[in-house]
């Protein structure tokens, strides 16, 4: 089956774009939604989109608001903040997979901010299991130093400085992502800049906290060489979620015969020998996991 252009109304009116990959093969998998990371646009997880449905999984990507095809006009028009991307899209998407295959629930595949806000989601309880591939709070002081002192220049100086000045956060122009919408870099700064996460924003503009409710397994994959997603930052993450089933698992790139895989590269084709392990993760192989780690 070819790759589907598909639209997602959100509850608030906001129409979402989308890309429906039909499984290749009935093996009776839950249907998978992928969750892009911060500034990455749907198509970069094409491939292994294309990939996992000839494994037999019917998946769904989609841009957040703000960003990619689901950004209408310029970026610094957009009113999108970050905890829309969940509360809000990955609610939608959710819903919209779940109506599209027929099925009670599905596999949250979130990358990186992808997996962060599963507890804001008012339908979590379609989600069987989540997999989380570089899964952290990104907290600033859980990175290593020089990397620290680079993330506070960037998310404390520049980004904020970029939305004064341009209305929006200019991450293009330095290569980190696409350009963000105004209130989602300063939502992402300022959830980063504390233990927590997306903690720092509930009860203050977040009013529906659903993460002591979350009892579905929570894997995250991540590996040693990713400077944001270190280990301090990975249990950052898992312990707002102490009613679920939780793991980490460290990947070295040497084991696999790689250079690197950093924060975005284990969804690359060049590092295609991973995927097999985030197959594992999503059949839920916890045995299997734990050699591959």
């Amino acid at each position: 089956m070819q790759a589907e252009e598909i639209s997602i109304l959100c509850t608030d009116g906001y129409r979402l774009q989308g890309t429906f990959f039909g499984r290749q093969s009935d093996q009776g998998y839950l249907p998978v939604l992928l969750s892009p990371a911060t500034g990455v646009l749907q198509s970069f997880y094409f491939k292994f989109c294309s990939w996992l449905s000839a494994q037999g999984y019917d998946v769904l990507v989609f841009d957040y608001r703000g960003i990619g095809k689901s950004l209408y006009g310029h970026v610094r028009d957009s009113e999108a903040l970050l905890q829309h991307w969940g509360e809000r899209d990955q609610a939608a998407a959710l819903n919209w997979l779940l109506e599209r295959t027929g099925q009670e629930q599905v596999i949250l595949l979130g990358h990186s901010a992808g997996g962060q806000m599963m507890g804001v989601l008012p339908n979590h309880r379609h989600i069987a299991r989540a997999v989380c591939v570089a899964g952290s709070t990104g907290y600033f002081n859980g990175m290593p130093g020089k990397m620290r002192i680079t993330a506070k220049l960037l998310m404390k100086g520049y980004l904020p400085l970029s939305v004064r000045l341009f209305k929006y956060g200019r991450a293009k122009a330095i290569g980190f992502g696409e350009d963000l919408p105004r209130g989602v870099a300063l939502q992402w700064r300022d959830w980063c800049s504390k233990p927590g996460y997306i903690f720092n924003g509930l009860g203050k503009t977040i009013m529906q906290d659903f993460h002591q409710d979350i009892r579905f397994p929570i894997t995250v994959l991540h590996a040693t060489d990713d400077w944001i997603a270190t280990a301090a930052n990975v249990q950052d993450l898992l312990r707002l979620f102490p009613n679920a089933p939780r793991q980490a698992v460290s990947l070295r790139p040497q084991d696999y015969g790689y250079p690197s895989i950093g924060h975005i590269d284990m969804f690359r084709s060049s590092r295609e020998k991973l995927w097999p392990i985030i197959a594992q993760a999503l059949q839920g192989h916890e045995k299997l996991m734990r050699s591959a780690a």
